[in-house]
C-alpha cells in the first residue's frame, strides 16, 4: 500500500507525503494568489494596457500627500501603541495567574465590541463638549475645549485604543519567557532599573516589540473606519481614498494600483522584520 501511495505521489507530480497538504494549497491559491493577480492585472491594463494608472498615482501631490499621511499615522500608532502596551504586558506577565487571567480576559473582551460601536463612543468622547473636554474644564486644566477630533490626534487615540491587543499580546508571550532571575542578577551587579531596563529587559523582548509592531504597523496601513470617522480630510488614508476612488470615481485601476503598491510595502516590512530580527517565534506560546 505505501508503493501505491508512493506512485499516486509522483503521477500527480507531488512530492510523497505532500496530499494532505493540497486543500491548504489550493485555498491559498483561491483566496490569496488569484486575487492579487487579478488585482495586479486590472491595475495594468483598466482602463488601457501600460502603467498610466501607477503614474498618475505617484505624479499627484494630492495622493503622494496620502501615502505620506498613511505611513505618518500608521508610525505614530505603532509607536504609541508600543510605549502604552509595554508596561501593561509587563503587569500581566509578573502579576499572579489568576488576576492576571481576569485582566487578560477583559483585554480581549474588548477585541469582541463591534469596532464601530468603539470607534463611535470615541467620538462622543472626544468632541468638543464631550466628556474629555468637560471634565478637563470643570477641573480647571484647561480653559477652552482641546481639538482631540477630526485630526491626527483623534485618529491616534482611536487606533491606538483598538490596536493595543495586538501588541499586548505577543509582547506578554515574550516577557513571561524572560527568567527573572536575569534582572536580580543584574541588581545584583549594581545595575539600576533604567539600566536593567535598556541593557537587558528591553533587548530580550525585541522579539516580541517586532511582532507586535510590524502587525499593528500592518493594520494601521489599511485601516479606514476609524481614520474616516475620527480624522478630517487632512488626514485621509491610502483606505479611505481607495475607497472613494473605487465608489465615487469607478476608477478600478486607480484603486487597483494603489491597493497593489500598499500590498508590495506590507510584504517588503514582513521581509525586513525577517532580516532584521528573525523568523523566530515569540517565545510563550501566545
Amino acid at each position: 500500500m505505501q508503493g501505491n501511495s508512493l506512485r499516486r505521489g509522483a503521477i500527480a507530480g507531488l512530492p510523497a507525503g505532500s496530499g494532505g497538504a493540497l486543500p491548504a494549497v489550493v485555498l491559498v491559491g483561491l483566496f490569496f494568489v488569484v486575487p492579487v493577480v487579478a488585482l495586479l492585472l486590472r491595475s495594468v491594463t483598466d482602463p488601457e494596457p501600460g502603467l498610466q494608472n501607477y503614474a498618475a498615482l505617484f505624479g499627484s501631490g494630492t495622493y503622494v500627500r496620502v501615502f505620506l499621511n498613511t505611513f505618518l499615522v500608521a508610525a505614530v500608532v505603532t509607536t504609541v501603541t508600543i510605549v502604552v502596551a509595554f508596561p501593561v504586558a509587563w503587569m500581566l506577565a509578573i502579576m499572579p495567574p489568576a488576576f492576571g487571567s481576569l485582566v487578560f480576559g477583559i483585554i480581549i473582551l474588548s477585541m469582541w465590541t463591534n469596532l464601530l460601536t468603539r470607534t463611535y463612543a470615541w467620538m462622543v468622547l472626544l468632541q468638543r463638549t464631550g466628556v474629555i473636554n468637560r471634565t478637563l474644564m470643570e477641573l480647571g486644566i484647561i480653559q477652552e475645549p482641546l481639538p482631540l477630533i477630526n485630526n491626527l490626534t483623534g485618529v491616534t487615540i482611536g487606533m491606538v485604543y483598538i490596536m493595543l491587543p495586538f501588541m499586548i499580546l505577543p509582547l506578554v508571550g515574550t516577557l513571561r519567557a524572560i527568567d527573572p532571575m536575569t534582572l536580580r542578577a543584574a541588581a545584583l551587579c549594581g545595575a539600576t532599573p533604567f539600566q536593567a531596563f535598556c541593557r537587558i529587559l528591553l533587548p530580550l523582548s525585541l522579539p516580541g516589540i517586532a511582532a507586535g509592531g510590524l502587525m499593528v504597523f500592518v493594520m494601521s496601513l489599511g485601516y479606514f473606519v476609524t481614520p474616516a470617522l475620527l480624522g478630517g480630510t487632512s488626514n485621509m488614508m491610502l483606505a479611505e481614498m481607495i475607497a472613494q476612488t473605487v465608489q465615487s470615481l469607478l476608477n478600478w485601476g486607480l484603486g487597483s494600483a494603489a491597493a497593489f503598491v500598499l500590498l508590495v510595502v506590507t510584504m517588503a516590512l514582513y521581509a525586513l522584520q525577517l532580516r532584521l530580527v528573525g523568523a523566530k517565534r515569540p517565545a510563550g506560546g501566545l
